[in-house]
């Protein structure tokens, strides 16, 4: 009796947890809510002095981006609208001061704020605390350990490697050659930086661009990029709880795994094969040194080196921001010759000029290429291959018109708008290489072309990238002539990188060895 007693206590008693369950969540979704509006009108305050296009009390500026091409267009048209910066609403409660001109990105630019943790943060499971995203003193030991990684005397022999992966890539072009029909370029450019980029960061060889995409660690490299470009784009997915259930999420962390388990085992089997070089000097005496040989071999004042963790999220982060970032830069430089036979002629003569008979470039031949450097800066500007970027102020920033921004808001760098800021740019549309000649880009802002950022914080790996854009561009002009397709236009869209949403297309024909 008393066993049935008490199971209808327990019966009655269980309408009463369910109840308190749900008072307790309310309570919990008042809270939460109640902090999030005292966050959006703090934030509206913020901005008060930055007036800007009008905006959805719920979706904000959202569904103004169509995703369809059009984006950047929309940008341009309120960059002159609004001076210098205006704010941007992601949904109620997320906002942005978007800044397209540069003398606003000089002030930003010029501090040692950290990146947002808006987009970035996605990628943190895949590349960690590198030097991409880490912050205060673990940013600045970081950064003041990896800068050796990019002298001239470690950049020198990864020419040789670039000419190899472009060569091998000019092969497999040699079957659109004479079709007289466009092909979708962007793929291919992406294996060969990615190529290359294995072979400089840790000498590895992998033909990724003969194997295409069946080698896990190259798929692993493509799924992550993938997903993290989904993630972003899906909004219930910036919960890290709803992405952690969801199959996305799944194969992210399977990916993750894969990526870890082969950046470790290279770490340590080049542990092993160092035990008996003690010093840079020494291994730099038996062969070239790559960016693996620099993080190994890194110490601070007090001989610290980094940890294993560490110098896998700087590989990670090399291979992340590297060959994404150099493709899309390099494919809209083909396109943009192919567009303009004129230019492109003039730095093909160049170019022959200087290779002189030779099939590949040399480091010596990088500075002697004036009219081509001109050709892929310009497409650099019109085509930036990290359209934008944001900072995290942890401070307030007065502006050269003297309004200020308080701590706590976020900043963003349309890097794009700047580009073609017509205050800034004459005729910002038009591609002119010789925009870039020394007397013309004296008289500009020094923030007016900014495709590697600014400042402190600008990219590590700049000179690295416009050497491999110099060689590549190079070679593919040496053999092959570019011609525009008219009727398959690129789609700009933002992809954490600049992509096109149609793809990128281009015909290709021998080089008359006569012209």
């Amino acid at each position: 009796m008393s066993c049935v007693e008490t199971l209808v206590r327990l019966q009655l008693g269980w309408p009463r947890v369910h109840h308190l369950f749900a008072l307790l969540c309310f309570v919990v979704v008042v809270y939460k809510l109640t902090t999030l509006l005292a966050k959006r009108r703090h934030a509206l305050r913020m901005c008060e002095v930055f007036p800007g296009p009008p905006v959805h009390w719920l979706f904000g500026h959202v569904l103004e981006f169509k995703q369809d091409g059009t984006d950047f267009e929309k940008i341009l048209k309120w960059g002159q609208q609004y001076s210098y910066a205006f704010p941007l609403w992601f949904g109620p409660f997320i906002g942005l001061l978007s800044i397209h001109h540069p003398d606003y990105a000089k002030t930003l630019l010029a501090s040692t704020e950290p990146k947002d943790d808006l987009a970035y943060r996605f990628a943190e499971s895949w590349i960690g605390e590198g030097l991409l995203v880490s912050k205060d003193l673990k940013w600045f030991q970081h950064r003041r350990l990896l800068t050796p990684g990019f002298h001239y005397d470690v950049l020198k022999p990864y020419i040789k490697l670039m000419s190899d992966s472009a060569k091998t890539m000019l092969d497999k072009w040699e079957s659109y050659a004479n079709t007289n029909e466009s092909f979708e370029l962007f793929q291919d450019v992406s294996l060969m930086t990615l190529d290359s980029i294995l072979k400089c960061a840790f000498s590895h060889k992998s033909n990724c661009q003969i194997e295409g995409g069946t080698n896990a660690y190259i798929k692993a490299v493509y799924e992550l990029s993938h997903l993290i470009n989904l993630r972003m784009r899906i909004f219930p997915y910036h919960s890290d709880f709803i992405f952690y259930l969801s199959p996305h999420g799944f194969r992210f962390r399977k990916a993750c795994r894969v990526s870890h388990s082969h950046t470790e085992e290279i770490i340590r089997k080049r542990k092993e094969a160092l035990k008996e070089e003690k010093e840079l000097k020494c291994a730099q005496s038996k062969r070239n040194l790559d960016f693996l040989d620099i993080l190994l071999f890194a110490r601070d004042e007090k001989q610290q080196g980094l940890s294993d963790e560490d110098i896998r999220a700087e590989v990670d982060t090399f291979m992340f921001e590297g060959h994404d970032t150099t493709a899309s830069g390099l494919s809209f430089i083909l396109y943009s010759l192919a567009c303009h036979p004129e230019h492109q002629k003039i730095c093909r003569d160049e170019i022959m000029q200087v290779l002189d008979g030779k099939d590949t470039m040399e480091w010596e031949d990088l500075s002697k290429i004036p009219y081509t450097t001109m050709c892929i800066k310009e497409s650099l500007r019109l085509y930036p291959p990290v359209p934008g970027t944001a900072r995290l102020i942890t401070k307030p920033m007065t502006f050269c018109d003297g309004r200020t921004l308080l701590a706590g808001f976020y900043i963003g760098i349309s890097v794009f708008g700047i580009h073609r800021n017509a205050t800034v740019w004459e005729n910002p549309d038009v591609f002119d290489p010789l925009r870039f000649l020394p007397e013309n880009a004296f008289t500009r802002s020094s923030h007016a072309f900014v495709p590697f950022s600014a400042g402190p914080r600008n990219c590590i790996g700049q000179t690295f990238a416009m050497n491999e854009l110099k060689v590549v561009t190079a070679l593919i002009l040496k053999k092959y002539q570019l011609i525009e397709d008219p009727a398959r236009k690129p789609k700009m869209i933002s992809r954490l990188v600049l992509r096109s949403l149609n793809g990128i297309h281009i015909k290709i024909k021998p080089v008359d060895p006569q012209m």
